[in-house]
């Protein structure tokens, strides 16, 4: 039995679909160069960690072209493929990068499609399972984009749709649409808006995949996340990614590496369980962060 398995984490199924997944899967991210830019410095341990996260149950890897770019998913494609038959890969497309590592959002029809075309060549594969739409903010219109979206679904390039840094007023707009099976925002045991939300998410049986959940790059930082780590005998990272698994259970997360300790760490929260006291006081962090 894997060690995700193992653990209290549990699986989850994408609503309206038969995809189901360990609630603890792995964000390929990290595995491009700094700053997610450019070739990583060993592309050989990268290759590893992908090897070991499947091995260790892990059977959800989010990645995007626009990660290195291109970098992740060669690299994704060179470790695993012929993928194994229960392994969901989800990506994401709106964005692009400048030469010189600028993040740059785009949401035409035309790049819109040739993304998911370019995801499709790069991974190995025939058709998405799910595709995130990356949006920049409340502001920007989804109306058009998710129109284009529920086109590439009806043409078999994707099977599901998910969004991206999304508000509920966005949310609801995808949802007229096309049906959403999960939502990626920033949140994580200190970043704490999209409480409703989740709450919200979680009564449609909707997937909440949260980025930054280690604080991205800015890394969680607080005395109190320590001193319940070092009770618990657990590292802050672990202890801040199964506070997320015990906040509901349509979370699911992504957390990145390109280092096989820190994989090991991270999927090691999924058998973390906290005292009504431990809980009280990762609960009250939020209010105490800046």
């Amino acid at each position: 039995m894997s060690d995700i398995s193992a653990g209290a984490a549990g699986r989850f199924t994408f609503p309206g679909t038969s995809i189901s997944v360990n609630r603890m899967g792995y964000g390929a991210m990290q595995l491009a160069g700094p700053h997610v830019f450019g070739e990583p410095a060993d592309p050989d341990e990268c290759r590893a960690v992908l090897r070991a996260a499947v091995e260790l149950g892990v059977d959800h890897i989010d990645t995007s072209d626009f990660y290195g770019p291109y970098v992740t998913n060669r690299l994704i494609h060179e470790a695993l493929f012929p993928y194994p038959a229960d392994l969901t890969i989800v990506t994401k497309i709106g964005a692009w990068r400048g030469d010189k590592g600028d993040w740059i959002l785009e949401r035409g029809a035309d790049f819109l499609r040739k993304s998911v075309e370019e995801n499709l060549q790069h991974l190995g594969l025939d058709r998405m399972a799910i595709v995130n739409l990356r949006m920049g903010g409340p502001a920007d219109d989804i109306a058009t984009p998710m129109k284009v979206m529920r086109q590439m679904q009806e043409e078999g390039l994707l099977d599901h749709i998910g969004i991206s840094t999304v508000d509920m007023n966005q949310l609801q707009i995808a949802r007229d649409i096309a049906p959403v099976v999960c939502v990626q925002n920033h949140y994580n045991l200190v970043h704490r808006v999209d409480d409703q939300m989740i709450d919200a998410l979680a009564a449609d049986g909707i997937a909440y995949v949260p980025y930054f959940p280690l604080g991205g790059f800015t890394p969680l930082q607080t005395d109190e996340l320590n001193s319940v780590a070092a009770q618990m005998d657990a590292t802050p990272q672990s202890v801040a990614l199964a506070w997320l698994l015990q906040r509901s259970p349509n979370i699911l997360l992504i957390p990145g590496t390109s280092k096989p300790a820190h994989l090991r760490a991270n999927i090691a929260a999924a058998g973390l369980t906290f005292s009504a006291d431990q809980l009280r006081r990762l609960n009250a962090i939020a209010g105490l962060v800046p």
